[in-house]
C-alpha cells in the first residue's frame, strides 16, 4: 500500500483540492460556477431531488501524462474535454455525449508520479467526517481530507481497512439523478476487488446502509450493495493472488474485444481479453498508456436477465 504521506500528496487536485469540481454536472472554478440544479440538467445531468448516499457520482484519473490520457481516451471511447484553469494546478473535465462524467488531475511531483496511475471513484456520503472516523476506527487511513470545497460540498480520499482508495463527497448541489443504464462509453458500475469480500461487503453494509444481495458468478461469492431497486456496487475477491485490494471502475461499451484491440493499438495495454468464463465473454480488462486499469463491459451481457445491474 501506499505511504500516506504520499498519498496525500498525489490524490491532491482533481475534486478535493484544485478547487474545481463536478459532481452530477455541478461545476465550481475559480472564475464561475454552474451549481444549481437547473443549470447541471441543462448541461446533461439531471440532479436527484434527493440525496443517493452511496452511489459513486465522480472519477477522477490520476496520471502523469494527462495529454496523453486525452489523445487515449479521445480515440477511444470519443470523449471530449475542457480544460479548467485557476485551480491549484490544472484539471480536465471529461464529457461523453454531453454529460460531464469524470475528471484528469495530474500528480503533485515525481515522487508521486512513480506511484502510478488510477481511476479514483467517490461516494455520496451523509457526513464525510463521520465516514472518515468510521474508516479511521475499523483501521483504515485518512489519504486528504476532510475539506471543504468551494459550491460543490465536504470531500475526503480514504484508504479503507483493506487499502483500497475511494473517495466521501457531500455534494450540496446534489447528486446525479438515477436516470437508467448510462449510455455506451461512459462509466456503468463500481467493483471491490477484496482480499476479504466478505469483510469489505461488511463495513461498506454499515457504512452506508446498503442491502447485501450474494449472487454466484462464478469463481466464488460476489456480493451486490443495493439501496432500495438500485444496486450501487459489486464485490468479490481479488482474482490476482497477492494484488493490493482497490476499486475497478468499469466502462459500457458495445464490443469489449474490439475495445480492447483498439486500446492496445492506441498505447493501452490487454490485461484480459473477453473470454467465455468471465460474464460469457462480455467483459475485458486494459490499462491505459499510464497504467490506469478500466473494465470494458458489454451490458446487458445476459440478454434473457433485466438490464438491472452490470
Amino acid at each position: 500500500m501506499k505511504r500516506p504521506g504520499t498519498w496525500r500528496a498525489w490524490l491532491r487536485g482533481g475534486l478535493l483540492l484544485t478547487t474545481v469540481g463536478a459532481v452530477g454536472g455541478t461545476i465550481a472554478t475559480q472564475g464561475g460556477c454552474a451549481s444549481s440544479p437547473d443549470t447541471a440538467a441543462r448541461a446533461g445531468m439531471p440532479l436527484s431531488p434527493t440525496p443517493l448516499y452511496g452511489k459513486f457520482v465522480w472519477h477522477d484519473l490520476v496520471t502523469d501524462n494527462p495529454a496523453a490520457a486525452k489523445r487515449f481516451y479521445r480515440d477511444l471511447f470519443g470523449w471530449e474535454f475542457v480544460d479548467v484553469r485557476g485551480g491549484r494546478r490544472p484539471y480536465s473535465l471529461i464529457r461523453a455525449q454531453g454529460r460531464w462524467i469524470g475528471g484528469i488531475v495530474h500528480p503533485a511531483s515525481a515522487a508521486e508520479k512513480r506511484e502510478g496511475a488510477l481511476w479514483l471513484g467517490y461516494l455520496s456520503v451523509p457526513d464525510v467526517d463521520r465516514a472518515v472516523t468510521e474508516v479511521s476506527a475499523r483501521g483504515g487511513k485518512t489519504l486528504d481530507g476532510p475539506i471543504d470545497v468551494r459550491n460543490i460540498g465536504r470531500a475526503a480520499v480514504v484508504a479503507d481497512p483493506q487499502g483500497a482508495a475511494v473517495g466521501f463527497v457531500r455534494s450540496l448541489p446534489g447528486d446525479p439523478a438515477d436516470t437508467g443504464v448510462p449510455e455506451e462509453n461512459q462509466f456503468l458500475w463500481m467493483e471491490y476487488l477484496a482480499q476479504d469480500p466478505v469483510a469489505a461487503t461488511g463495513f461498506y453494509k454499515e457504512l452506508l446502509g446498503y442491502a447485501v444481495r450474494e449472487r454466484p458468478l462464478g469463481g466464488g461469492p460476489h456480493y451486490v450493495l443495493a439501496q432500495g431497486p438500485h444496486p450501487r456496487a459489486g464485490v468479490l475477491a481479488n482474482p490476482v493472488k497477492g494484488a493490493r485490494p482497490n476499486w475497478l471502475t468499469y466502462v459500457r461499451v458495445k464490443d469489449p474485444a474490439a475495445l480492447a484491440n483498439r486500446a492496445q493499438a492506441l498505447g493501452g495495454r490487454v490485461l484480459m481479453a473477453p473470454r467465455p468464463d468471465a460474464r460469457g465473454g462480455s467483459l475485458a480488462l486494459i490499462a491505459d498508456p499510464s497504467g490506469a486499469v478500466l473494465a470494458l463491459q458489454r451490458f446487458p451481457f445476459e440478454p434473457s436477465k433485466s438490464a438491472a445491474a452490470p
